[in-house]
């Protein structure tokens, strides 16, 4: 070896330790003193965090009176290490609460950590609180942590506002903002609109010793931050509106949606049967929701926007508009109908024939809308061809495809393609085979938000704006934001649609719809009546009003109704008239008790029966 390699090597040895040793110092001077967070890290056995949680924002409906708002609840929890001996019954007596219970929260929490606080009850009252205060003193150990609740002024639009829930572990994973225990909208409004709603969490840094016991602020708040409220939200919702659709449609089965056909703004959405949304508050609603999603009528269920119904005859208007853009029939096409002996499409009564577009609408003539429908497939070479022209059409007014801007759960409905057909039939099929589709059957499947939207869309001559239910979002600052949603066009020429409008006053006036009419207010109205194989058939009724210049356009479908005058067409010119004219007039109100008192939901007992 060589000799000078041996002389240096000490040297070698302690220059490698220094320089270790320097880059050991800087760094530890780093973490140390230049980056103060690595000192937070360092002290957090002697911080405790302490989340503060906003309120959430506020719902209020198109003139401002409250839809929703927020309690004040409180949260008890507990750091097992500072608990003293205590009377287990007198505390339980405070919480009202069984003592199993208490004990049992208790034993989760030891389990899980001995130094660190656990919810040992959620959710306690305002006036458990008060009681609780008084005494909280004689339980070390033991400590509250403010929430808030949401409250209802009126017990309406349950399923359009939704409700507020436990995170779950797919929401943690999704969202690290969340952490167990927190809550968050579930279902309507509340879950559309959740990053809006929720705010902003707080944090407060808390020194404590080696017991737990409170020392001080940490760093005199430098790290503390202060909980953000959540925006509140100005929906488009008419709560005298949505009130007076939900007493209508008490006893029933089905959904109003009512929309202001210029701006796409919903006035209102009634599921029915409903809940009252105070139900799903607070500590008892677990209990609750497990009562209501048991219940055999689904009132958990919104049918408004979820419910995929066949249209009936309220769709053949669509249909008609489709074949005038198409010039496969005029204004002066005329098409003879046989009544009830009328083939391969029976007539449901007889009526005037030969008879044109007008009065087609007015006589809901099942053979005249088969027509126009084989005369749109025959102008192509091919039927699937003519279908596929046919089915863009019947896109581009919002169906078979999700139509809201803002909406949750809302289904698409069906407007079966070409493909569908080539599959089922084995590509052997033509108009003859899927007639049903010209007057509102077979596949065809819409949701009462869509056929709403429809009516909209014929209201103002052939646009629609995405139906929603919030307009403006306004920040805790006072900043507003206006909402805007997109613009649709169908195609179809002004013209047509007044040429069917024309049809659809004439229903009213001396159609089906006759009991729809509204003394100085021009409504105009399709009836429908949707076969039901399994029962009592369904009733449809779509309308808008004033027909020019048009306020509100709404469908309204009731499962069972027997036909489409008898359920539906009331409800909607009611709805109509109280919307318009603020006020049911005098030779009316007889429509409006048989509808608020009419019944027909089935029973338990019943249900049993036909099983």
């Amino acid at each position: 070896m060589n000799p000078d390699v041996q002389t240096n090597r000490p040297f070698v040895i302690a220059g490698i330790f220094t320089l270790v040793a320097i880059a050991l110092i800087v760094r530890l001077l780093d973490l140390q003193v230049v980056d103060d967070k690595w000192k937070l890290s360092a002290e957090n056995n002697v911080v405790r965090k302490v989340v503060s949680y906003p309120a959430r924002g506020l719902v209020y409906d198109r003139n401002m009176e409250l839809l929703v708002y927020n309690q004040a609840a409180y949260d008890f929890l507990a750091t097992p290490r500072e608990i003293a001996s205590f009377d287990t019954t007198a505390l339980c007596a405070i919480l009202g609460v069984e003592k199993e219970l208490l004990v049992k929260n208790l034993n989760k929490a030891k389990e899980y950590s001995r130094y660190k606080p656990s919810v040992i009850l959620k959710q306690l009252s305002a006036s458990r609180y008060a009681s609780l205060q008084e005494q909280l003193y004689k339980y070390p150990g033991f400590y509250v942590r403010s929430r808030t609740l949401r409250q209802y002024p009126f017990p309406i639009a349950s399923q359009a506002l939704g409700y507020v829930g436990e995170v779950r572990d797919r929401d943690l994973k999704r969202d690290e903002y969340y952490a167990s225990g927190d809550y968050i909208g579930k279902r309507g409004v509340e879950y559309a609109y959740e990053k809006q709603l929720r705010g902003k969490k707080g944090v407060t840094y808390q020194l404590v010793d080696v017991h737990s016991r409170l020392k001080g602020s940490f760093k005199e708040g430098r790290y503390d931050t202060t909980a953000v409220t959540g925006d509140n939200l100005i929906s488009t919702l008419d709560a005298k509106l949505q009130l007076y659709g939900e007493q209508l449609m008490a006893g029933k089965a089905g959904a109003i949606v009512a929309i202001e056909p210029a701006t796409g703004e919903i006035l209102s959405m009634v599921s029915a049967p409903s809940y009252d949304p105070g139900l799903l508050v607070g500590r008892i609603r677990g209990k609750n929701y497990t009562i209501l999603q048991k219940d055999s009528n689904e009132p958990l269920y919104n049918r408004s926007v979820s419910a995929a119904y066949s249209p009936g005859s309220t769709f053949k208007p669509v249909n008609g508009l489709v074949a005038l853009q198409e010039g496969v029939i005029t204004p002066y096409t005329k098409f003879v109908c046989h009544g009830r002996a009328s083939r391969p499409v029976r007539c449901t009564h007889d009526h005037i024939t030969p008879l044109g577009i007008v009065d087609a609408i007015r006589e809901s003539c099942n053979p005249f809308f088969w027509q126009t429908f084989k005369a749109s497939m025959s102008k192509y070479s091919s039927t699937k061809e003519g279908y596929v022209e046919w089915y863009n059409y019947i896109k581009r007014f919002g169906l078979g495809r999700s139509v809201s801007g803002d909406i949750s759960g809302e289904r698409k409905g069906n407007v079966p393609s070409a493909q569908f057909y080539d599959k089922l039939y084995r590509g052997s099929w033509n108009s003859l085979t899927v007639r049903s589709l010209s007057i509102g059957q077979g596949e065809l499947l819409c949701t009462p938000l869509q056929m709403a939207n429809v009516a909209a869309t014929i209201a103002n001559r052939g646009y629609f704006v995405s139906p929603h239910i919030i307009k403006k979002v306004v920040s805790p600052t006072g900043k507003v934001d206006e909402l805007t949603f997109e613009h649709y066009e169908t195609g179809i020429d002004s013209t047509y649609y007044n040429l069917t409008t024309e049809g659809l006053r004439e229903v009213i006036l001396n159609g089906t719809g006759r009991v729809a009419y509204i003394d100085s207010v021009s409504i105009v109205g399709k009836t429908g009546t949707i076969e039901n194989s399994s029962g009592t058939d369904h009733s449809a009724f779509i309308a808008f009003a004033p027909m020019n210049n048009p306020k509100i356009a709404i469908f309204v479908y009731v499962e069972r109704g027997v036909w489409g005058a008898k359920y539906a067409a009331p409800i909607a010119s009611l709805m109509i008239e109280k919307y318009i004219k603020g006020f049911i007039s005098p030779r009316r109100q007889y429509l409006e008790d048989r509808m608020k008192t009419s019944v027909l939901l089935e029973s338990e007992e019943e249900k049993k029966e036909e099983e």
